[in-house]
């Protein structure tokens, strides 16, 4: 899993357009947070991509609310989650969440890992 937060998208637009400080409205966190998925062809045919997709976008919903308004994450699926249970699958994710600090109660900014 690799995530940016809404902070540091606010920091990477004011660097790029020589600005000393950051904007708070650039930040924006009430946003909702953003999620996209990479299935390779590692993992295998086309039935089984899009069936370990539909999997982790079903584990993430229930994740949402969880995560830090305005993150956009990107989670790229390994061939083991093709075989992975449901139950496997959450546990990698909350991990991953924990391991980037991207849950609402951390006060410090996660980032890309």
């Amino acid at each position: 899993m690799h995530a940016i937060t809404a902070e540091e998208v606010a920091r990477f637009r004011a660097g790029a357009a020589g600005a000393d400080r950051v904007d708070p409205a650039l930040a924006e966190s009430d946003a909702v947070p953003r999620i996209g998925f990479v299935v390779s062809k590692a993992v295998g045919n086309s039935v089984v991509r899009h069936r370990v997709a539909r999997r982790l976008r079903h584990v993430l919903r229930d994740r949402l609310g969880t995560v830090r308004p305005g993150c956009t994450l990107v989670v790229r699926a390994l061939p083991p989650a093709a075989s992975a249970a449901s139950a496997d699958l959450g546990s990698d994710i909350d991990a991953a969440l924990r391991r980037l600090r991207l849950s609402r109660d951390d006060s410090d900014t996660g980032g890309a890992k």
